[in-house]
């Protein structure tokens, strides 16, 4: 869809107020080209392809081509045959650059055939819903939303409790992310909910079918703390991945339900949107004024066709380190220095600026929600500490 024609009035009136030089012709061009990266930024991506080639199996490793994450130490997973089946692996056993091979433990297969040819990485480690990855008995249940009932798994702890536990998956990611803070959540006398939110598979969309950046979906997350509390919950421990850490600090400040939240655990959070997309428009080249325009754009009313939102998405207001006097609840902050998406930056400024309330745990070698994968003991144990506390 093109720019409307106010969109091209207001651009081209816009270069004539600030006196520069750009024709409007140069400006309709930025405003089409910030228009476009601000909808591949709120544009859920539907297909993932295969990004990993098998070279070999045996009986006890697997050889794969070299790329960014298959050379990384840690416990991760493979889908095979478009999802159809599943594998773990585990540390690099042996690096052969010259052939651009590594071979790395095999830790496990799942369901399907694993055999040379194509996969696609997975940094969940595990999957399946949690009553397959991890023996527990599972629940699957619907949360009631105002978009339609939401796919969610329900993890009871050992003992009856009234602490429940609520974990969110990050942009484009699935629930399966969130099943490795289920073990130390529930030995920690927690039950535990995953639910889906507005735009993953097998869930409702939203009303423009887009990524919101937290500034929706966080009402999806209010719904499952609804349904945690109507099912005995007292007490509420809200965890977040990546986008799903900017859920929840959207949960925070606009629930009804946060007197209930006693614990929220971040990892590899986006604390500051504005600061992510920066980062991701230097990465792909974009010149960094479209790349101002694009955010820009996002939070404009006018400019909701143009981005093809609802509603208007406003970065500002996922700025947490401006807005750090806000916050009244613990949290953990889990960050890796190595992160290659999410910036590690405004996780530190934020420590910085709420060291009162903000137990910070940098982590080295990890990429983007990764922790958990380079060492589980001490993600495990650090998680249950704090919610221990």
């Amino acid at each position: 869809m093109g720019p409307s024609r106010d969109v091209v009035r207001r651009a081209a009136l816009g270069a004539a107020i600030t006196g520069g030089s750009v024709t409007a012709l140069g400006a309709l061009s930025s405003v089409s080209a910030a228009a476009y990266f601000a909808r591949r930024v709120l544009t859920p991506d539907r297909e993932r392809p295969d990004d990993t080639e098998i070279l070999a199996v045996d009986d006890h490793s697997v050889t794969l081509g070299v790329n960014a994450d298959s050379v990384v130490p840690g416990r991760y997973g493979l889908w095979l045959d478009g999802a159809e089946g599943h594998c773990r692996v585990g540390d690099v056993v042996e690096v052969d650059e010259e052939r651009g091979r590594v071979r790395r433990e095999l830790l496990g297969v799942d369901f399907g055939r694993l055999a040379p040819g194509f996969a696609r990485w997975n940094q969940y480690y595990y999957g399946s819903s949690p009553d397959r990855s991890l023996g527990l008995p599972t629940r699957h249940v619907d949360v009631l939303t105002e978009l339609g009932p939401m796919p969610a798994w329900v993890v009871e702890a050992e003992a009856p409790t009234d602490r429940w536990a609520i974990l969110v998956h990050g942009r484009g990611a699935r629930r399966e992310e969130c099943i490795r803070a289920i073990k130390p959540l529930r030995d920690s006398g927690i039950s535990v909910l995953v639910p889906s939110y507005r735009n993953d598979p097998g869930a409702p969309s939203g009303p423009d079918g887009r990524y919101n950046l937290g500034l929706s979906e966080w009402r999806d997350i209010e719904d499952a703390a609804l349904y945690a509390v109507r099912h005995g919950a007292r007490e509420l421990v809200l965890v977040g991945w990546s986008m799903g850490a900017a859920i929840v600090l959207q949960t925070l400040d606009r629930s009804w339900l946060t007197g209930h939240v006693s614990h929220v655990v971040l990892d590899a959070p986006v604390i500051d949107w504005n600061d992510v997309l920066a980062f991701h428009a230097r990465v792909h080249g974009v010149p960094a004024p479209v790349g101002s325009l694009s955010r820009s754009l996002m939070g404009k009313r006018w400019a909701r066709r143009l981005v093809g939102v609802h509603d208007p998405v406003d970065v500002a207001k996922t700025n947490w380190v401006a807005r750090a006097e806000e916050l009244r609840h613990r949290i953990l902050l889990i960050h890796s220095v190595d992160d290659e998406f999410v910036p590690i930056g405004p996780s530190e400024r934020l420590a910085e600026a709420r060291p009162d309330l903000v137990w910070f745990e940098p982590w080295q070698t990890a990429r983007h929600t990764k922790e958990w994968n380079t060492d589980p003991e001490r993600w495990e144990t650090v998680v249950g500490e704090f919610v221990s506390l």
